[in-house]
């Protein structure tokens, strides 16, 4: 596997969410940051990534890995369906 892909590193990345989405997320965060969660943003948001990607591979990709992306995502509005 590509070691930029391998998990073992954490990575910053900026994403645009709805106001209320990241309030109630980091409501959540602050409120079960302690003993037994200790939940985090990053903890709440990898773990509802890798769940939602979970789902997507069972549902278009036959429960496989998607291909690797050949190039990087490009910004602007989502191509139309």
């Amino acid at each position: 596997m590509d070691a930029s892909r391998d998990g073992s590193a954490k990575v910053r990345a900026t994403l645009y969410l709805p106001r209320d989405v990241l309030e109630e997320a980091r409501d959540a965060a602050v409120h079960l940051a302690g003993y037994p969660v200790r939940l985090t943003l990053t903890k709440l948001a990898e773990q509802a990534l890798r769940r939602e990607l979970a789902r997507l591979r069972a549902l278009y990709n036959s429960g496989e890995a998607f291909p690797p992306r050949d190039e990087d995502l490009k910004g602007g509005r989502p191509i139309a369906a």
